[in-house]
């Protein structure tokens, strides 16, 4: 046995005389304990650490050196989520212990979660002003998001390239179920699909078939997504779509260009096409996106000119906030007039296609996406209602509710 295992048996014994169980009152020293367990930590013997440590918060909860130790030997293991709740729980009352902060920033970066830690740092900073240790890691954090810079996940109609290198699993399979309900004229929409996505060297493809039921009839879309690099923090987006049914675009086809400007500041420009028997509908696009700590928001108008007519115009704010990482959040979508992604309506027997596009309109969808523990699963569902003018009779209008489920298996 050598002198550092003596010295530290002679600590912990000496700081624990009442007995060496778990369960057993603590009446020693406190900070002869603590220095013990922190010995043992430090030789790799976390366990032993810990019993020590619970010990001494039974008797002393608020020595916060102790909590803080006791979290970082989970975060050691890599048992971030046991880790970020004493965190969690040392920063509710201690806002200004400088140590745990930096260790809590850490445990979530380690994990992977750099929004999260983002966060964090800010917040932390919000109480240790012009802390170097805290300002050095926020910077240190900032150039990570902004080398990977794109959201954790991908919404349609707001395509985004995924993060580099963080991802364990190259492919996924998913299956998306929605049914919108209407208060007046209309019978309930049916939609469902079945996509792929692989990740390659040279960025995301996805290939999907979408199927409706819309006014008793049925019909089928076939799209394929790609998202190629194209230079460090400059992505592209390009769709095609295409359909033989009258309750889809014939052809739907887009493209843009993503460019990260640093800050956590992204900027995007482009357009989509779409193709029906009657005629056709050109829309540009763009978005301003911000991600700030585990917050990301993002701005998106539509311009759609129309010739001998006004130009017809919408737009789309979507809110995030992530929860443990990347693939968890919640969302908020707020739309003002027509999305480009349409659903046709009758009116006197026709199906209409790009007139929607210059209807008035407001939509309003949350969203919860959320993965089981250790499982390659992702779940999102998703509840909306939409206020829209009814085509036959301007100026009025009618509720839709809509709900909708995605689920997709990374393997």
């Amino acid at each position: 046995m050598t002198l550092k295992r003596v010295y530290i048996a002679l600590m912990f014994i000496g700081g624990n005389l009442t007995g060496n169980a778990q369960d057993i009152a603590f009446t020693g020293n406190p900070d002869t304990s603590f220095f013990a367990a922190r010995a043992l930590a430090h030789d790799g013997r976390n366990g032993a650490a810990r019993d020590t440590l619970r010990r001494i918060l039974n008797t002393f909860p608020e020595y916060t050196d102790v909590h803080n130790l006791l979290a970082k030997t989970y975060s050691w293991e890599g048992d971030y989520d046991e880790a970020r709740r004493h965190f969690n729980r040392i920063t509710t009352r201690e806002r200004y212990h400088q140590e745990t902060w930096v260790a809590a920033v850490q445990n979530e970066r380690f994990a992977g979660n750099l929004h999260i830690a983002l966060g964090l740092a800010n917040k932390a900073l919000t109480y240790l002003v012009g802390d170097a240790e805290l300002e050095a890691l926020r910077r240190g954090i900032l150039e990570e998001i902004d080398k990977a810079h794109s959201p954790p996940d991908s919404s349609e109609g707001n395509p985004k390239e995924p993060p580099e290198g963080e991802r364990e699993y190259r492919n996924q399979l998913g299956l998306i179920n929605s049914v919108d309900i209407f208060d007046v004229v209309y019978d309930p929409m049916v939609s469902s699909g079945v996509e792929y996505v692989r990740q390659t060297s040279l960025g995301r493809l996805i290939s999907r078939i979408n199927y409706s039921n819309r006014f008793q009839v049925n019909g089928l879309q076939y799209e394929l997504d790609v998202y190629p690099k194209i230079a460090p923090r400059v992505y592209g987006y390009l769709n095609y779509g295409y359909s033989a049914s009258p309750i889809y675009p014939r052809q739907r086809m887009g493209a843009e260009l993503f460019a990260g400007v640093g800050n956590g500041l992204e900027a995007s420009f482009g357009m989509r096409h779409l193709s029906f028997d009657t005629g056709d509908a050109t829309l540009f696009t763009g978005s301003l996106a911000l991600y700030k700590g585990n917050y990301y928001a993002s701005l998106r108008p539509y311009i759609s000119p129309r010739q001998g007519a006004a130009m017809g115009y919408s737009g789309n704010l979507e809110i995030r906030k992530y929860l443990k990482d990347k693939e968890n959040y919640l969302g908020l979508q707020l739309g003002v007039g027509f999305a480009p992604e349409l659903k046709q309506l009758y009116s006197n027997g026709n199906l209409l296609a790009e007139t929607l596009l210059y209807l008035a309109s407001q939509q309003l969808q949350v969203e919860y996406q959320f993965t089981p523990r250790q499982h390659p699963s992702i779940y999102r569902a998703m509840l909306g209602l939409t206020r829209q003018e009814l085509v036959f009779d301007s100026g009025n209008y009618f509720w839709a509710l809509s709900a909708g489920l995605r689920y997709h298996v990374k393997f």
